[in-house]
């Protein structure tokens, strides 16, 4: 990500990559070193996007602290579409009843640690806002083991790690005979990048908060 953002930069306008005076800070390392950029951000008391994903509640704790002081975005997936596609996802759940079953199905490169992946977690807190639920009463993760049939309303996530994939994710919502797809495939992580730079440019002079990708597609 960090050669596509500097790829994008330098494609684009009015961007440049400054290390020592920033107008915006942009991290997407790993939960490992996101504590330093959190701290780095409020020292320079600028805003600061965070595309680091499979955070632990201890992190998302301290993200919460820096938007005290700080301007902040953390989006576990900054490309445009797919932040639309959130959208469609909790007008489909919240029209659709209970009767409609809501299955996650994404996949990614062999390379990738966590999963699902946070598109995918974000997708499914879409669904589950539609439905007036918080995802972690609706989520099943695994169906291994003794059988056991659908519980209704319930959200599913499957998660398939292969070759180079950069991000396919596909939200299915299925009834006695018929189904709706709504998926989003990812060919480049050019797309997350000039995503990047739309939200770090709606964040530069934003007050101290939490924003979100929401925030950056209807400012456009």
């Amino acid at each position: 990500m960090g050669r596509a953002i500097a790829k994008a930069v330098a494609e684009g306008e009015g961007f440049a990559i400054d290390q020592e005076h920033a107008d915006v800070l942009v991290d997407f390392s790993s939960p490992a070193a996101l504590e330093a950029s959190l701290e780095r951000a409020i020292s320079a008391n600028v805003p600061i996007l965070i595309g680091t994903t499979g955070l632990q509640p201890e992190l998302k704790a301290k993200i919460e602290e820096a938007a005290r002081q700080v301007a902040v975005i953390h989006a576990p997936n900054t490309s445009l579409g797919i932040n639309l596609l959130r959208q469609l996802v909790e007008e489909a759940a919240s029209r659709l009843g209970p009767n409609w079953d809501i299955e996650i199905l994404e996949m990614h490169h062999r390379g990738k640690v966590d999963a699902p992946s946070g598109t995918a977690l974000l997708l499914g807190q879409a669904a589950a806002h539609g439905r007036g639920k918080l995802l972690p009463d609706l989520a099943r993760f695994d169906r291994f083991g003794e059988p056991h049939a659908r519980e209704e309303g319930t959200i599913g996530f499957a998660s398939l790690r292969g070759g180079s994939v950069a991000g396919e994710h596909v939200v299915v919502l299925a009834t006695d005979g018929e189904r709706i797809e709504l998926g989003h495939r990812a060919d480049s992580r050019m797309i997350f990048a000039r995503g990047a730079l739309a939200a770090a440019r709606f964040l530069v002079g934003k007050p101290a908060g939490i924003y979100t990708m929401q925030d950056v597609i209807g400012a456009l």
